[in-house]
């Protein structure tokens, strides 16, 4: 997908319709000029719904929808006929979307299940009609409720990558070209920093017909969780990901301080990110020899599982592939029956 139509961030203004006033009408009939009051009810004000669209993977065909209105409830009629209510609008979102209000920050929905239907601006009840009002000692109540006024709401809507597996690094450590080599996505690779600017997502084939969703995030810097770069938006992506794979070149000059400057932006960002089940794949390790690789062996961060690839020879790809199945299915050692 181009970067120019991946789209993560809408700002929009909603207003729900309004619900309709309810009716005051007296029954007149030929035989019963006084038969009481039939007013029905007005009708409920349109609700603006947001609705999860697996097929979806950009929030880009709300780019320019800048306002949306939704239809007014009518008018309750006689014999206690209820007014139509106002027509919904329906927006299609990809899954992992958060809607929030733009002044408080409230989260409004989220949507992460296809087909979910979740009511960010609710309409106006409509007005009750003046039947609701008859009593034994009012019989003929000329009065009913207007309608409630619908909502006005300025609403920002965020979308964060859903996939199972999330690439981590900084700038230039080959997650693009990994996800390149892996699945059939074909994200833009080149020889210097920031050749990724949006996420991109693979549909990586593994054994039997199985398969998982790795997303390529948008290198990380120094600084990025206060925001240094577009730091922020790239560390949201990550929020959504099962496995964290960080990817450290093997030409790094430390490997160890790399991937403690990667674990600080994050649990700066969000410290549930600490949380998530951790790999690290040394990338680009088709220019070490045998005796090199164990000798940085010795150097590596402690606590999280590591494993030496390349993209290029596809050497232990195969083998990452089985670390980061059994990662996503929780599967304990002595289930890995390929090992």
């Amino acid at each position: 997908m181009p970067s120019n139509n991946f789209i993560d961030h809408v700002r929009m203004y909603c207003k729900s319709g309004n619900g309709g006033p309810g009716s005051s009408h007296m029954r007149r009939e030929k035989f019963e000029p006084k038969g009481g009051p039939d007013g029905g009810d007005g009708g409920r004000g349109g609700h603006i719904i947001l609705r999860g669209n697996k097929q979806l993977w950009t929030l880009l065909h709300l780019r320019y929808k800048k306002h949306v209105m939704a239809k007014h409830g009518e008018t309750g009629g006689k014999q206690r006929s209820s007014g139509k209510e106002g027509a919904d609008i329906i927006l299609e979102v990809p899954l992992g979307t958060i809607a929030r209000n733009t002044e408080t920050g409230e989260r409004i929905a989220e949507i992460l299940e296809d087909g979910q239907e979740i009511i960010a601006v609710p309409g106006g009840r409509g007005g009750l009609g003046n039947w609701n009002f008859k009593t034994s000692t009012n019989q003929a109540p000329r009065y009913s409720q207007p309608g409630e006024t619908g909502r006005e709401e300025l609403i920002i809507l965020e979308l964060k990558v859903l996939a199972d597996v999330g690439l981590v690094g900084f700038p230039n450590a080959g997650k693009s070209t990994l996800l390149a080599s892996i699945s059939e996505a074909r994200p833009e690779i080149a020889d210097y920093a920031f050749t990724t600017l949006v996420p991109n997502l693979g549909v990586v084939a593994y054994r039997d017909y199985k398969s998982f969703i790795m997303a390529d995030i948008p290198g990380i810097i120094e600084g990025a969780s206060e925001g240094k770069g577009l730091g922020t938006r790239f560390l949201r992506h990550i929020e959504r990901n099962s496995i964290l794979l960080f990817m450290i070149p093997a030409d790094s000059n430390d490997i160890k301080e790399e991937y403690r400057i990667l674990m600080n932006e994050l649990s700066t960002h969000n410290v549930e990110l600490l949380d998530k089940t951790r790999v690290l794949a040394i990338s680009k390790s088709d220019m070490l020899d045998e005796e090199l690789m164990d000798e940085m062996k010795k150097e590596l961060p402690e606590g999280i599982e590591t494993i030496f690839i390349s993209s290029i020879t596809q050497d232990n790809i195969p083998e990452l592939k089985d670390i980061l199945w059994a990662k996503i299915n929780g599967l304990s050692p002595e289930d890995r029956w390929w090992e």
